[in-house]
C-alpha cells in the first residue's frame, strides 16, 4: 500500500470514528475526564470534610428555641426545623467557593495542557463536548452536594438530640433545603464552567468566577442607590440561596429560573466564541 493510500485509509477510519461518536459516548468520556482529574476528587473531599466539620461546629453552637425555655429571652433563637437546615447547609460558605474554582478548572485545565485539541478533533462540532461537559459536571456536584449533606445530617443528628432538637429528614423544611442547596452549587459550577471556557485561562477564570460571587454583591450593596442594590438580588450568590433559604425576595420557582437564565447566559456567550476561536 503506497503512503497516500495509507494517509486516506487513516482518514477514513478517523472519520467515521467521528461520525460514530455518540452524545452517550462524549457523556461518557467526560465522566472519565472528570473522575481522572486529582482537582476533583482533591476538591470534592475537601468539600466534604469542611461541611462535615462546619456543620458539627453549628450544632454545637447555633442557639434553638429550647435554650429560651428557662424564662430568657433570646432574640437569636430559631426553631428546630431552622437549626437543622442551618447545620447541614453551614459548609455551602466555603463549598460554593471550592465548586466555583473546580467549575473553572474542568475547562481551563484542558487549554493549559492543549488536551482541548484532541477533544476538538474527536467532537469536531465542539459544542456537544461543551454540552456533556456541562451535564457531567453539574450531576457529580449535586450528587456529591446531597450526599456530604446528608452524612452531615446524620453525624451531627446525635449533638442535635443532645439538645433536645428533634426532626425528621423529610421534613418539609429540611429535605427541600438539602436538594436545593445542591441544585445551587450545581448552577454555580455550571456558570464557572462557562466562564472558565469564555476566559480560557485558569487564573483569569477563578477571578471572573469569584469576583461575581464575592466581590459584586457587595459593591452593588454599598452603593446607595436603590434600584442598584436591588440588582443584587438577581446576582447568582443572592437568586441561588433563596433555592434552600428563605430570604424574603423571590420564590423558589423564580429563583431557578434566575440561575437557569445566568447558566444560560454564561454558557451562550461560551458556545458562541467556542464555534468562532481556533482551540
Amino acid at each position: 500500500m503506497t503512503r497516500t493510500a495509507a494517509d486516506t485509509a487513516n482518514r477514513s477510519s478517523l472519520e467515521e470514528s467521528v461520525h460514530g461518536l455518540t452524545f452517550a459516548g462524549i457523556l461518557r468520556s467526560e465522566w472519565i475526564k472528570l473522575r481522572s482529574l486529582r482537582s476533583t476528587v482533591w476538591s470534592f473531599s475537601i468539600m466534604f470534610v469542611l461541611q462535615i466539620g462546619l456543620g458539627v461546629l453549628m450544632a454545637f453552637t447555633l442557639p434553638t428555641s429550647n435554650d429560651s425555655a428557662s424564662g430568657m429571652v433570646n432574640p437569636f433563637a430559631m426553631d428546630d426545623p431552622m437549626v437543622v437546615v442551618t447545620t447541614v447547609t453551614a459548609g455551602l460558605a466555603l463549598g460554593q467557593l471550592i465548586i466555583a474554582v473546580l467549575g473553572v478548572l474542568v475547562i481551563s485545565g484542558e487549554y493549559s495542557t492543549g488536551q482541548i485539541r484532541s477533544t476538538f478533533t474527536a467532537v469536531p462540532t465542539r459544542l456537544p463536548a461543551l454540552w456533556a461537559k456541562s451535564i457531567v459536571f453539574a450531576v457529580v456536584t449535586f450528587v456529591v452536594s446531597v450526599l456530604s449533606m446528608l452524612l452531615t445530617f446524620v453525624v451531627t443528628l446525635p449533638i442535635l438530640a443532645s439538645r433536645d432538637i428533634s426532626v425528621s429528614l423529610l421534613d418539609e423544611a429540611v429535605w427541600p433545603a438539602i436538594v436545593g442547596a445542591a441544585a445551587y452549587l450545581s448552577f454555580l459550577g455550571v456558570i464557572s464552567l462557562g466562564l472558565g471556557a469564555i476566559i480560557r485561562s485558569t487564573a483569569g477564570g477563578i477571578a471572573s468566577s469569584l469576583g461575581l460571587i464575592l466581590v459584586v454583591p457587595v459593591i452593588l450593596v454599598v452603593i446607595p442607590v436603590t434600584w442598584v442594590q436591588d440588582l443584587a438580588n438577581w446576582l447568582p450568590s443572592t437568586a441561588g440561596g433563596q433555592l434552600y433559604r428563605d430570604l424574603g425576595v423571590f420564590e423558589v420557582w423564580q429563583a431557578q429560573l434566575i440561575m437557569l437564565g445566568w447558566v444560560a447566559l454564561f454558557l451562550g456567550i461560551a458556545a458562541l466564541l467556542l464555534k468562532r476561536r481556533d482551540a
